[in-house]
């Protein structure tokens, strides 16, 4: 064992006293600092986090320095995207939203038609069938449905078809060819409260104006497609018989079914009545058209009110001119409409229109009709050209008892125009055209 003197362990006991008293003032020192750091640490963090909160504004986006990036690899991709600014909380687009504000509006307003035709079987005996069908709009809470005149022709009977899953037959109240509208009537019970179409205004459209039609297109029950309006005012032959005029031309697709559902503006008002369509494959080819409002509210009133269309006409017997009436009485017009007569005491001859003089036999030899040669050949009435008994229709379709309306008539080889004041319509006037075929 090894011995120390009082003196050594007074020495020893001092150094080891010195030396804690070192490592002591070293630790506080180093404590210090420490916190310090994470004091500049923390200070760092609250700056970055301002600035990242304030990074949500794509106005006061500000990038961090490269220290602070390096620290969080992350944050570099974030950060670096592209901000998406909302204008309102809808999830869709203005467009969008507009779309769908008129199908809720409209859509339980419009109806599916089908009909049933009477025909006959193998062995000659009526039997019914299934018929056409398209679709329908109800304008009235009593049940009133307007739709085109082809979607229930030849029909024996007819069922509408609501947005409910409910049927109802229906009833024709009146139709009128000249402008292939139609008014159905269904009664909905007592407790039934219908959504109905208003209508619009049709006499203000513009080329480009964005149109929405609903229907049944291909039995696909209230099917809703957006276009814009792509022409106004065409003249449309429908039939051998019928033009309708100032139709609207669209590229919303129509498609078989669709007939006599509403053309709708972005306020969910009907500005037409689809009707037909130009195709070659008998599908939308971004060419249909419809019946203008404007003519829709005039027939549809009519109809309600008198089951008919209150139209002014000229009580005159029209023929249609061909080339071989033309050649048979020496005439220089081959086109346009042959007075054969006209009712005494009329208006129409009281204005002066003439009718013929020399009776001939009209038509193949065993179903001959006699005409009357000599007198006016209607041209135009005012400013559209008739070549065609569908023109002269035409004409007067928009046209009332009392109204006064321009004629061109050729007479003794020169053209006249005559005032001519239009009468009402009645049963015993005979409106048909004569046959197309040789004298």
């Amino acid at each position: 064992m090894k011995l120390y003197s009082r003196s050594q362990l007074i020495k020893a006991t001092f150094s080891g006293i010195l030396v804690g008293a070192v490592f002591a003032l070293a630790g506080v020192y180093s404590l210090s600092r420490t916190n310090k750091n994470d004091e500049k640490q923390s200070g760092a963090t609250e700056t970055a986090a301002t600035q990242s909160e304030s990074s949500e504004s794509p106005s006061d986006f500000r990038a961090e320095s490269p220290a602070q990036i390096s620290e969080s690899p992350y944050r570099l991709i974030e950060e670096k995207s592209i901000p998406v600014a909302k204008t309102y909380d809808s999830p869709y687009t203005q467009d969008e939203q507009q779309n769908i504000s008129v199908y809720e509006k409209c859509n339980e307003a419009v109806v599916n038609i089908t009909t049933q035709e009477m025909a006959y079987n193998w062995f000659w005996e009526p039997v019914v069938q299934e018929g056409g069908s398209g679709s329908g709009s109800i304008i009235d809470k009593r049940g009133y449905v307007v739709t085109n005149v082809h979607v229930i022709s030849n029909a024996t009977k007819i069922n509408i078809s609501l947005a409910d899953g409910s049927s109802y037959e229906g009833t024709v109240i009146g139709k009128d060819v000249e402008s292939d509208i139609a008014v159905l009537k269904f009664n909905p019970p007592d407790n039934v409260t219908l959504k109905t179409i208003d209508f619009g205004d049709s006499n203000n459209l513009k080329v480009g104006q964005k149109v929405i039609a609903i229907g049944n297109p291909f039995a696909l029950e209230r099917t809703m497609t957006t276009g814009i309006i792509s022409g106004l005012g065409r003249p449309i032959q429908e039939s051998t018989n019928v033009i309708i005029r100032n139709m609207i031309q669209t590229d919303a697709a129509i498609n078989p079914g669709n007939s006599g559902g509403p053309l709708l503006d972005t306020n969910g008002k009907m500005v037409g009545i689809n009707t037909m369509i130009i195709s070659n494959s008998g599908s939308s080819a971004g060419i249909g058209f419809a019946v203008p409002v404007s003519t829709a509210r005039r027939v549809v009133d009519d109809l309600i009110k008198y089951r008919k269309v209150n139209r002014g006409v000229l009580k005159i017997t029209p023929v249609q001119m061909t080339s071989s009436i033309a050649r048979y009485a020496r005439l220089s017009v081959s086109t346009g409409v042959l007075v054969s007569s006209v009712e005494k005491g009329s208006s129409t001859e009281k204005s002066g229109l003439l009718g013929g003089t020399q009776a001939v036999q009209y038509g193949n030899r065993f179903n001959p009709t006699t005409i009357y040669l000599g007198g006016d050949i209607i041209t135009g009435i005012d400013n559209i050209s008739v070549k065609t008994y569908a023109d002269y229709m035409s004409a007067l379709e928009s046209k009332r008892p009392g109204d006064t309306v321009t004629v061109t008539v050729f007479r003794d080889g020169e053209y006249k125009k005559l005032k001519v004041t239009l009468d009402g319509k009645d049963s015993s006037q005979n409106q048909t055209s004569g046959s197309a075929s040789t004298l």
